[in-house]
């Protein structure tokens, strides 16, 4: 502390520098945890900003699994990676996906129990489809993404649309632009 000879030194003025020094060390160190849990936590859900393996600029279908393995689905918990949400939306590698060829019933806010029913057996049913091995996902119309930020890609295997399976096992109906009621 400058102190001037002949002055008495002032405790209250060393004090408050002292405090103001350690509350700065704190604000850092709390900054510094805060961003090494930030990025630890984004590394742990597997986020990823944007995937260019599913940007698909000249509209021509993208085969995505050419290995003899796919990946395998499952019901998305908490870590959202490669999972399903409900009958109409998936995770694949981190990017999430909305069939663009279908509506199937709400799970996450049902206005009946039908619905709901019908939504889980939608879920489960595409958990089975995805896992029946490699699938496509092709563009469909010019719209990439919807408002909610999912890729709008329709699903086939063998040249047949998933989306138009779950239409013929009355799991889903065929979009038409705008959701409809399920009760």
């Amino acid at each position: 502390m400058n102190e001037t000879p002949g002055e008495p030194f002032d405790f209250r003025k060393a004090l408050k520098a002292q405090k103001r020094r350690k509350l700065r060390k704190e604000i850092a160190l709390g900054l510094g945890a805060f961003a090494i849990v930030f990025a630890g936590g984004m590394l742990a859900l597997n986020w990823s900003v944007h995937d260019a393996s599913l940007a698909n600029d000249d509209q021509q279908p993208q085969a995505l699994f050419q290995q003899a393995s796919s990946p395998q689905f499952d019901i998305c918990g908490s870590v959202r990676r490669t999972c399903v949400v409900d009958g109409d939306t998936f995770w694949l590698d981190g990017v999430k996906i909305r069939i663009a060829d279908i509506d199937t019933p709400e799970i996450s806010e049902p206005r009946c129990d039908y619905e709901y029913q019908l939504g889980m057996r939608a879920t489960h049913r595409l958990v089975e489809l995805l896992n029946g091995g490699p699938f496509e996902l092709r563009t469909i119309g010019s719209r990439d993404e919807d408002q909610y930020g999912r890729k709008l890609r329709v699903v086939t295997r063998g040249g047949r649309s998933l989306g138009d399976q779950l239409v013929s096992e009355g799991l889903a109906r065929t979009w038409t632009g705008r959701r409809e009621p399920w009760c």
